[in-house]
């Protein structure tokens, strides 16, 4: 049985820091029920090709189910009144001031559900000066200090590859979720989160900022690591990806490396004995790496050092990935077919529970399962429906999309 069965989510959520939290709790079990304008449905459909089933979209709205309501009509916001008393979870994180606008704040739902876990997540959060600024991934990250420490020493801020803001976030906030759920199984009350996007991002830079002091000083730039201890390594046949990652922090693993890169001689030498001499003659250890890595294709290196007891890391570009065996004998690449965009693989969902199983789904058409939802929420009959949708209260469905290829 799913871990999360039964649990079941009004998903208010667009782009990726409120799509990646339902979609993690859809991942786990939940029924994730998308709300989305008949107006072209949550932006990030349109982001990145397709018309309404963007690659973008896919990848942050798995296991979920679409209904197409109007809010901005007064049938729309009755509509999801109505649905209210059905649900344990409401999500949003719509642009600042959005939900007040459309009058479904807190204080509307609990009046509907008096047992609502009403969960929002916001760029700055929703109290102290900045609260009414937009935020995306790479605003939440400059602000909480990401860029700051990525780069070289001797070059201006450069912008973090991962969308940590956006999805670290919104993991986050299913834990909260997750969490406040556990407490209604207790008490039986509901009750209010926020979670801001620059706060939830400075978890994933504390072990970067150590040696700030607390706050009293600025924490640099290093790189691609700390001289020959953490640093990348070039490997063969030289191309912009064909590095390995290395990281040597005891004696024991300095004696492994040097073992495996076939200069067993150097273990007794003064200069790579200790960690203080290793700091001391870092560029001479990191030339002897270096010139042994050369010689090897990243995967090569990879798997000696590995074997060795060395940690390191062949340094995977997004075909890599997309084709990786290690993957694909953890079955974590799903292959998927999609009306729109055809045959995709997707890498999928890193938790593993023995006791609970949740197949893969493709993220789903534009109001795909509207009718299904209002009449078994509602039960709204078909004509109905058809009244609905001819009103422009809801849009018309599209076919649902079938679930997994494999």
């Amino acid at each position: 049985m799913p871990a999360l069965d039964g649990l079941r989510i009004l998903d208010f959520t667009q782009f990726e820091a409120g799509t990646s939290c339902t979609q993690a709790l859809a991942w786990l079990g939940a029924d994730v029920v998308k709300i989305e304008s008949p107006h072209g449905g949550d932006p990030g459909r349109q982001i990145g090709g397709g018309e309404l089933s963007s690659p973008y979209f896919l990848y942050w709205n798995n296991n979920k189910r679409s209904v197409t309501i109007d809010l901005a009509k007064p049938e729309g916001r009755d509509l999801i009144l109505r649905m209210a008393p059905h649900y344990d979870v409401f999500v949003e994180n719509y642009g600042p001031g959005v939900i007040e606008h459309l009058d479904i704040d807190y204080d509307v739902f609990k009046e509907a559900n008096p047992g609502i876990i009403y969960a929002r997540a916001k760029g700055f959060g929703l109290s102290g000066p900045w609260a009414n600024y937009k935020a995306l991934d790479m605003v939440a990250q400059a602000a909480a200090g990401a860029f700051s420490i990525t780069g070289y020493p001797d070059s201006e801020p450069l912008c973090p590859g991962p969308t940590t803001a956006d999805s670290g976030t919104g993991v986050q906030l299913a834990l909260a979720i997750a969490a406040a759920y556990i407490q209604k199984q207790r008490t039986g009350e509901g009750q209010f989160i926020e979670i801001s996007m620059q706060e939830a991002m400075t978890y994933f830079i504390r072990t970067r900022i150590l040696n700030a002091e607390w706050g009293e000083k600025v924490s640099g730039r290093s790189g691609n690591g700390y001289g020959a201890f953490s640093n990348l390594y070039p490997c063969a046949p030289g191309g912009p990806n064909d590095h390995v990652y290395v990281v040597i922090l005891t004696d024991r693993m300095n004696d492994a490396l040097l073992t495996a890169i076939d200069r067993p001689e150097l273990v007794v030498d003064e200069r790579f004995a200790t960690g203080a001499a290793r700091v001391e003659h870092g560029q001479d250890l990191y030339d002897e790496i270096a010139a042994w890595t050369r010689r090897r294709t990243k995967w090569e290196a990879m798997e000696i050092l590995g074997e060795a007891g060395v940690p390191a890391s062949a340094v995977l570009d997004s075909y890599d990935l997309h084709h990786n065996p290690h993957f694909e004998e953890r079955g974590f690449i799903h292959e998927l077919d999609h009306p729109e965009l055809g045959h995709v693989r997707m890498l999928g969902w890193a938790p593993r529970l023995s006791k609970s199983d949740v197949p893969f789904q493709v993220a789903p058409l534009l109001g795909a399962h509207t009718a299904e939802v209002l009449a078994a929420d509602l039960g709204i009959a078909p004509d109905e429906v058809a009244s609905l949708a001819e009103a422009g209260v809801i849009g018309a469905a599209q076919a649902p999309v079938a679930a997994e290829a494999e």
